[in-house]
């Protein structure tokens, strides 16, 4: 099998996905044109022989093959193949793996791949999709809203309030000082007259997260037929879901003789399902699957990009695996920069690289979880 580099990676900052937000007037094509032109200019003359993009809401004006939208919006070459897929909030990161699996297979040598979701102008769940309300299904195989399967989480599991504000109080914290980290943005490319995180809430306190009330408990009744009578106690507030957000993330994946140096070798690459009813555990079984496949732990790691998928997901990652959090999320998460759900697994992937670039690191591993059991993992070795 060929070896997979990284090229390159990039990301947008992430805008709050309403009519003001500062990537609201940008269309996802253009979104994705702007990724494009910071990799050409970064990287230099290359030819795409496939654009992968990962998308959660198909639909309105990210309807209608959106990778095939953008190729055409950026002018790529009419050869280019377009791909566009939906693996929840995967998507970016399973993106990337296609088009790592394609490279790696010999199939082609150098691929664009990542992900864009503009939530200001498709908004979760207006693709109206039969399957988020169909009560006829059985239990097990009805849809479950991410925020009540991260209350089910959490009770399951006997994460407590004062946990989740903890998590929630760390990643405003470190998102804020890096701001002022250029090695830690040094991937990220002002778009738009957005050059910063426009989510964060640096004055976040102890007391305020506190003082914030759960927010999500009359969906029990509303999802009963799905969660089969079970009920608990709602514990995530506001400020333990990610804020939605508009972004977009883009890699430049391909084998050995692009003339160019790469910034990392892709080690190795799982996804995985999960049991639906252990909604956002998936990604821990990704973790596992590509530690495993690549013969590394978690020491082995300089750097670690958790997906903050609510604030229970971290929670459970911090007990559970004991890891240093000086080396995970180091420039703050999804809880204080937001999640534009088919584009994280690629904004993480660029934000990782800065991360080890910064650290001199060697190793990083980028995790991302998603609803009904969506989980997916890769290592990189930094060059």
């Amino acid at each position: 099998m060929t070896e997979v580099y990284i090229y390159d990676a990039v990301r947008t900052p992430r805008g709050k996905a309403r009519p003001d937000g500062g990537l609201a007037g940008l269309g996802p094509q253009e979104l994705v044109r702007g990724q494009m032109a910071a990799l050409s200019a970064r990287c230099g003359d290359f030819t795409p022989e496939a654009l992968i993009l990962g998308c959660v809401t198909q639909s309105g004006t990210q309807g209608g093959h959106i990778a095939m939208l953008a190729k055409l919006h950026a002018g790529l070459p009419d050869a280019c193949a377009a791909h566009s897929l939906n693996n929840y909030c995967a998507s970016g990161l399973s993106a990337i793996g296609q088009a790592v699996a394609k490279v790696a297979s010999g199939e082609i040598g150098v691929a664009l791949a990542g992900g864009v979701e503009s939530m200001s102008s498709a908004p979760f769940l207006s693709d109206r999709a039969g399957f988020y309300t169909n009560e006829e299904l059985p239990p097990r195989a009805r849809f479950v809203p991410p925020v009540l399967g991260a209350d089910r989480l959490a009770h399951a599991e006997g994460i407590t309030r004062p946990e989740l504000d903890a998590v929630a109080l760390t990643s405003q914290r470190k998102a804020a000082a890096a701001e002022a980290d250029r090695c830690l943005q040094a991937s990220r490319i002002a778009t738009g007259a957005l050059a910063g995180e426009e989510c964060i809430r640096p004055q976040t306190s102890a007391e305020s997260l506190a003082a914030v009330p759960a927010a999500f408990g009359e969906l029990q009744a509303q999802y009963a037929g799905a969660l089969e009578g079970a009920t608990f106690e709602p514990l995530h507030s506001i400020a333990h879901a990610p804020p939605i957000c508009d972004g977009a993330g883009l890699a430049l994946v391909g084998g050995e003789g692009l003339g160019i140096a790469p910034r990392a070798r892709v080690v190795a690459f799982a996804e995985i399902g999960g049991d639906p009813a252990a909604s956002l555990t998936a990604g821990f079984a990704a973790m596992d699957k590509v530690l495993t496949r690549a013969g590394l732990t978690l020491n082995d790691m300089d750097r670690i990009e958790f997906m903050e998928a609510f604030a229970v997901t971290m929670a459970k990652f911090r007990r559970d695996r004991g890891v240093d959090p000086a080396r995970v999320n180091v420039s703050g998460g999804h809880l204080a920069k937001g999640h534009p759900m088919g584009a994280s697994g690629a904004i993480l992937t660029s934000t990782l690289l800065d991360a080890l670039d910064a650290c001199d690191g060697r190793h990083g591993l980028v995790v991302l979880t998603g609803a009904m059991g969506v989980g997916a993992a890769m290592i990189v070795e930094r060059q």
